[in-house]
């Protein structure tokens, strides 16, 4: 069960991913989260940063989708200023919604992949979905609500197992 929760990679931000390497193995699309992903719960809009480097995502030739369980307001506020495509209230780690990104996209799950903070939504939504994982430190832990909160005491649990049984990577944070 908690194997389902490991994610294919680990990095500390979204600044961190090889856009290269992806690009080598033929991924073409990515389907990020956005809350304590790309910017904070409580930021309403991309940091210049973070709208540079989604600008070089799209130079590179990805797609970009947002798949976000919150709300059409808060997510349309921030994707339609960058004109990247989103999906609100996405019910993750449902798959219906990362299928529908994947159409969005005009991609396979073989040339997409799932980045966020969450094992509990990102990471085991995408897996279902047959998609590449790339798990993100939490932004600002301390802004979320109380369902993620939930999650990450769930993910403590899980994180527990996965380390006895040798399966998480030591220099994998968290």
């Amino acid at each position: 069960m908690f194997k389902r929760l490991l994610p294919d990679q680990i990095v500390n931000t979204v600044f961190d991913i090889d856009l290269d390497e992806l690009k080598t193995r033929g991924v073409r699309g990515i389907i990020t989260d956005l809350d304590n992903t790309l910017v904070s719960a409580r930021t309403p809009l991309a940091t210049p940063e973070l709208a540079g480097w989604l600008n070089l995502v799209k130079e590179q030739g990805f797609r970009v989708v947002i798949l976000s369980n919150n709300n059409k307001s808060r997510v349309a506020k921030f994707a339609e200023p960058l004109g990247i495509s989103f999906i609100p209230a996405a019910r993750k780690p449902a798959g219906a919604a990362f299928r529908r990104a994947l159409k969005l996209m005009e991609l396979s799950p073989e040339q997409a992949v799932v980045v966020g903070d969450q094992m509990l939504t990102d990471v085991l939504g995408g897996r279902r979905a047959g998609l590449h994982t790339i798990l993100v430190t939490p932004i600002a832990p301390r802004e979320e609500g109380w369902a993620t909160q939930i999650n990450r005491r769930i993910e403590k649990i899980a994180l527990a197992r996965l380390r006895k049984k040798g399966l998480w990577p030591d220099k994998g944070g968290r």
